[in-house]
């Protein structure tokens, strides 16, 4: 097929790509955006098995049944709990492609003699490093989401000094691939490396900076698939991975400035330090109010506005279903109800945003961090379902605490405060949460689903 041709082609799949991922913005035009995706990327290998010479159509099919299969058994059976686990096995089974996809194109032009080798070594190895690098960081993360392994299992002394030296010595066999006459034999000796360092960079971060590392490893994902495209010389893929890459690195950086993190500490494994504020004591003896869901229903009965507030509780509990119904109960009785959104609120960005949309909770609802705080001062109810840091006044009026200065939500700011815990256990920071002994705070100690199922039997029944 003509290169014109081909490259009009990828141009209009990358068009599609934008537009595609433009349309995932907002939940009413995500399936559509989604779908536009899809067929850019049909059209980009189509193009691609028309232009290259494909030695086995038949195995190329067979790996397409194989693939999607294994895809829609995925799709079907992945609880909306798992979905973080699952986008970090996509991301690193992405890194593993391009390492794989990388080597063999470098063997085939080091076998055919190409004089422009040195220039497909380059891309290659940064294709294989990084991708590698993905690939053992993804299934670390997904090994930590799915609690096949704890963090206090995952730290030794002297990792910082050995990371710092692999990867100087990841940075020395990728010079020595550039001059050796053998590059694809060293190729596979830095992604080796490149495979370890991962591991051992991703192995200490604790599950509630997991959202950063999510972004960040599909940030990697992009980078090594647009370095894989340098050395097909495959301008679509170059495109798609620049694409992936640069937002994965936009939301990285959203990540850490919501949680007041730096990506350094945050792959360093330091974890946020500061006085507990506890004082020695439990700063919770007789100042906890303990409540019903009856006594609850009294208060939703006079307000007129209400926020609820989503947590990695009501993802564990599978209560977004449960949160709906309350949702549309209440607004059949003329309250104005709407959900104030963390960033970092769940295990990656954006799970709160999934699971009220797989609820069928109007988008329009949902507030981001800086439209929720202003409107708490006129809010009669905030509804909090298993959200513990992201609520901590502590953030703002003690500068030595681990979560100073992290932006969160100002529900202590609201008429009353209704917290649906477990328990009073400290969320990732390790301190206490004074808003659990406010005055105007009230808990419901039970599993998120329960509790709002309760309290939506006690809405219906009434006084």
């Amino acid at each position: 097929m003509n290169g014109a041709v081909i490259n009009l082609g990828y141009l209009g799949a990358s068009a599609l790509f934008i537009v595609g991922l433009k349309g995932l913005a907002h939940p009413r035009t995500a399936l559509r955006g989604n779908l536009l995706a899809a067929l850019g990327m049909l059209l980009a290998v189509a193009l691609t098995l028309f232009d290259r010479r494909i030695l086995s159509l038949q195995a190329i099919a067979v790996g397409v049944v194989i693939g999607a299969v294994l895809g829609a058994v995925l799709a079907l059976k992945i609880q909306m709990t798992a979905m973080p686990q699952m986008v970090a096995l996509l991301n690193g089974l992405g890194g593993g492609a391009s390492v794989l996809v990388a080597g063999a194109g470098l063997l085939e032009r080091q076998n055919g003699g190409d004089s422009a080798l040195s220039y497909f070594t380059v891309a290659a190895a940064v294709s294989g490093v990084i991708g590698a690098m993905t690939f053992s960081g993804s299934l670390v993360a997904f090994a930590k989401l799915q609690e096949l392994v704890t963090d206090s299992s995952t730290q030794f002394p002297g990792r910082r000094v050995l990371v710092a030296g692999l990867g100087a010595a990841v940075c020395g066999i990728g010079l020595w691939l550039m001059v050796t006459p053998d590059p694809h034999t060293v190729y596979w000796i830095v992604v080796g490396a490149s495979l370890l360092l991962g591991l051992l960079l991703v192995w200490p971060v604790g599950g509630a900076d997991m959202p950063v590392v999510v972004a960040l490893l599909n940030s990697w994902s992009g980078l090594a698939a647009a370095t894989t495209g340098f050395v097909l010389n495959n301008n679509v893929l170059i495109i798609a991975g620049s694409l992936v890459g640069a937002s994965g690195f936009i939301l990285t950086q959203i990540m850490c400035r919501a949680m007041n993190r730096s990506l350094v500490n945050v792959l360093a494994g330091i974890a946020p330090q500061g006085s507990t504020g506890q004082g020695g004591e439990d700063p919770y003896v007789g100042r906890v109010k303990a409540g019903s869901p009856e006594e609850v229903a009294l208060l939703f009965d006079v307000a007129q506005r209400v926020m609820i507030v989503p947590g990695y509780g009501m993802a564990v509990s599978q209560a977004q279903h449960s949160v709906a119904h309350l949702t549309e109960l209440l607004c059949s009785r003329g309250i104005e109800v709407e959900f104030a959104i963390h960033p970092v609120a769940g295990r990656m960005p954006g799970h709160m945003n999934v699971l009220l949309a797989e609820a069928n909770i109007p988008y329009e609802l949902l507030k981001d961090l800086d439209d929720s705080n202003p409107l708490f001062e006129q809010t009669d109810m905030v509804l909090v379902i298993g959200a513990n840091d992201v609520i901590n006044p502590l953030a703002r009026t003690d500068r030595t605490c681990p979560i100073a200065g992290m932006p969160i939500l100002d529900v202590d700011k609201a008429r009353t405060v209704v917290v649906i815990k477990r328990s009073l256990s400290p969320g990732f920071a390790g301190i206490p949460n004074p808003l659990f002994a406010a005055e105007n705070t009230i808990m419901l100690f039970g599993d998120g689903r329960e509790m709002v199922q309760a309290l939506l039997k006690a809405l219906k029944e009434g006084p």
